[in-house]
């Protein structure tokens, strides 16, 4: 569905039910569909009262406020859709004394409560029953019969505890959606694997090969040195192109790891209910990826334990001779130079010879920016693999 026309404050926040239902491959307004039960806001004067100017008047201001209510609990963010909810109860309590068509906004509100809320069922039915020993209590004193406001309870325990269920159930769904993403991510690293038994294969037959010209060239050295030479520059050759090939798929793989920690991140953070974006990351020192790597999966768990963030945003960019690792969320903020974790990181990207920068306003949410530049002195040092050219040319000094 296009939003481009929408208001700005009418736009689905990436952790809405808006959201999580285009996700899904639904209509966005799937949940619209209850509004049907309103139809009791227009039956309860029969029952008494009667259709009476009064009631009209409240009813043109009360009820688009009450559709604009629940529009706003089904776009806004798992942070703020229950404020609406609470909104509905309020409309509720203030309409009750002159409005008994209301109490119908009562019951929308406490079953709304529960959308986009990761939280138990003994919470929520604690939250009931305080909101409708309040209501219940405040229609007595004002003189309701006891029949008129009896049903109310029963009514809102009961629909509330069926969409409990159904969002439970929702949840449920999401998760095993994320597992068959991980069963797909563990495909690919199967593959990877298999890639690696092939090279090592690959590898077996050229060290067996460049073996046999050495031990040939050594026989051939006296009686024909230029043959063993022949043998000897086939021998470079062979091993040349063969550190280039093993560079290379070395590289893949490693190149992997970043790849891995962002499907690993998206799993984490969308199993918490926290809309992730980002990109592929380019092609950079294995070194580097390798710590970045860390830095990203603490960074991502400090968000989905102590965030409460509805999005969160990771890019990774080379720019100016340096890599730069950018993680972002909406969350609450305040994160303090050294909490949760982040000594750990700033040890990890000192290590690489990198800055960690931290902006966290308290409300405004969390930017971490990790910068490390190419070539800097935090590589480590060179294993035989990684670089035998320095043996190559201790050889030839």
């Amino acid at each position: 569905m296009n939003h481009r026309h929408l208001p700005a404050w009418l736009e689905p926040a990436p952790d809405s039910v808006v959201a999580d239902n285009l996700r899904l491959g639904k209509w966005p307004w799937t949940d619209a569909v209850h509004l049907l039960w309103t139809v009791w806001v227009f039956i309860t004067p029969m029952f008494g009262g009667g259709f009476t100017l009064r009631w009209a008047l409240i009813t043109l201001w009360s009820y688009p406020l009450f559709i604009l209510l629940f529009v706003m609990t089904l776009v806004a963010s798992r942070r703020n859709a229950p404020l609406f909810a609470l909104a509905m109860v309020a409309l509720a309590t203030v309409l009750l004394r002159s409005y008994p068509s209301g109490m119908n906004y009562f019951v929308f509100g406490c079953v709304m409560l529960r959308y986009n809320r990761c939280i138990g069922m003994r919470r929520y039915l604690l939250e009931l029953v305080l909101l409708n020993a309040g209501f219940v209590s405040l229609a007595w004193w004002i003189g309701y019969p006891w029949q008129a406001v009896a049903w109310i309870p029963a009514l809102t325990v009961g629909i509330g505890l069926i969409v409990n269920v159904e969002r439970a159930s929702s949840e449920k769904d999401a998760a095993l959606r994320l597992s068959h993403e991980e069963v797909r991510r563990l495909a690919a690293t199967a593959e990877r694997e298999r890639i690696g038994r092939d090279l090592h294969d690959l590898l077996g037959h050229t060290l067996s090969l460049i073996t046999l010209k050495m031990e040939l060239s050594r026989k051939l050295f006296e009686r024909d040195p230029a043959r063993a030479q022949r043998e000897l520059a086939e021998a470079e050759q062979i091993a040349r192109d063969a550190l280039a090939q093993v560079r290379s798929a070395v590289t893949g793989f490693r190149a992997a790891d970043m790849v891995a920690e962002l499907a690993s991140a998206h799993l984490l953070l969308e199993s918490s209910r926290v809309h992730l974006r980002h990109s592929p990351p380019p092609p950079m020192p294995a070194w580097i990826e390798c710590g970045l790597a860390m830095v990203l999966r603490e960074a991502v768990t400090n968000i989905a334990r102590h965030a409460q963030a509805g999005e969160a945003v990771i890019a990774v960019r080379v720019d100016a001779g340096a890599v730069v690792l950018e993680v972002g969320d909406d969350g609450r903020g305040g994160v303090s130079a050294n909490g949760n974790g982040l000594a750990g990181m700033r040890e990890r990207v000192a290590a690489l010879g990198g800055t960690l920068r931290i902006d966290s306003p308290r409300g405004g949410g969390t930017r971490l920016t990790v910068t490390v530049p190419l070539g800097g002195g935090g590589a480590p040092m060179a294993s035989p693999v990684s670089d035998p050219d320095l043996t190559a040319r201790e050889a030839r000094a």
